[in-house]
């Protein structure tokens, strides 16, 4: 059994996160951080009731690591990078969800996040935590960055395009729509039911910060300078992302080459399902998939993608990452 513990574990993607490590034959969840909260984690999510008895709990990092192997860092960017350093040093490994190791330069890092980086010698060599391109990086790793609900869709769905030069790596656009739910559970105007029901609004233009993320993995794997702009809307649902990409193909292609080409690529990753049809929300609410499909109109190559942003853009895919670190099955606990 491997012992884990969850720091700031009140949010939406620790809800997640607890309910899919109850059901991993091999984990054994120790302890559940709060600064705010003390009270039974059902005083939070009740629907662990009779499913998890722990109580939220101000735990230093030291008492975490007594109690765990593998810490999940639920904190937001910024209080991440005061608390994972403290994390590996009481001896555990971490996979921390904020935003605070992923991108590779501390300067890129205060440019987009208005904070300067405080541990920045572990940018540029933490691995980013998407399997399906970074897999054999992982088994073994300390610490992992476990990557954004929009980067996961966009970079999910151009990787093959960029990687194999079949598209231009110049003037493509992602047109990306988001559930509530990925804005996290602090309450705030906008948020509000009054404020997103019956309403879809862009937010963001041209400085959300995944735009920078996206453009780092890409640049990458293809090994040329990758240019995107990056739209993101908030659409009143609880959950989900998707995605509509716009691309300049090199060359001619029908949608049945570019999606034999797609199966090909993501032949033996298990969690993206390229598929014929058009991709919704609702085909992979509540999964740990992302469906993408392609066509072509005119001139340009459209590529769609669909997952859950709670599941596959956080908390599923952070269960994929650990099962990886500490060698177990890739889709242990993730398919039901």
């Amino acid at each position: 059994m491997t012992r884990v513990a969850i720091q700031g574990a009140t949010g939406y993607t620790a809800l997640e996160l607890m309910r899919i490590l109850l059901r991993h034959p091999e984990v054994q969840i120790t302890a559940i951080t709060s600064r705010s909260e003390t009270g039974h984690v059902t005083s939070v999510h009740p629907s662990l009731a009779e499913r998890l008895d722990l109580s939220f709990e101000n735990l230093s990092a030291e008492q975490l690591g007594d109690r765990a192997d593998v810490c999940f860092c639920c904190l937001p960017h910024v209080a991440s990078m005061e608390s994972v350093p403290q994390l590996l040093a009481a001896g555990m490994k971490v996979i921390d969800l904020s935003a605070d190791y992923r991108l590779n330069d501390p300067g890129v890092y205060e440019q987009w996040y208005g904070h300067v980086h405080t541990d920045p010698t572990r940018l540029g060599s933490t691995v980013y935590g998407l399997p399906e391109l970074f897999g054999d990086r992982i088994p073994g790793e300390e610490l992992i960055a476990n990557p954004g609900c929009y980067t996961s869709a966009s970079i999910l769905a151009l990787a093959p395009l960029v990687m194999n030069a079949w598209v231009s790596p110049k003037g493509i656009i992602i047109d990306a729509k988001s559930g509530v739910s990925g804005a996290g559970r602090s309450p705030k105007t906008n948020l509000l039911y009054c404020e997103c029901n019956e309403n879809i609004s862009a937010y963001g233009v041209g400085t959300h910060r995944h735009q920078p993320e996206i453009e780092q993995v890409l640049s990458k794997i293809s090994d040329a300078s990758v240019d995107v702009i990056f739209t993101p809307h908030l659409t009143p649902m609880d959950r989900g992302i998707l995605a509509t990409i716009y691309a300049y193909p090199n060359g001619k292609a029908s949608d049945e080459k570019w999606l034999t080409c797609m199966r090909h690529f993501y032949s033996d990753k298990p969690f993206v399902r390229v598929v014929e049809h058009l991709p919704k929300t609702k085909d992979v609410a509540y999964t740990n998939y992302c469906d993408i499909t392609v066509r072509v109109v005119k001139d340009r190559v459209i590529v769609l993608a669909a997952l859950d942003n709670l599941i596959k853009g956080a908390a599923g895919v952070a269960v994929q990452n650990f099962n990886l670190m500490c060698g177990y099955p890739e889709a242990r606990a993730l398919i039901v």
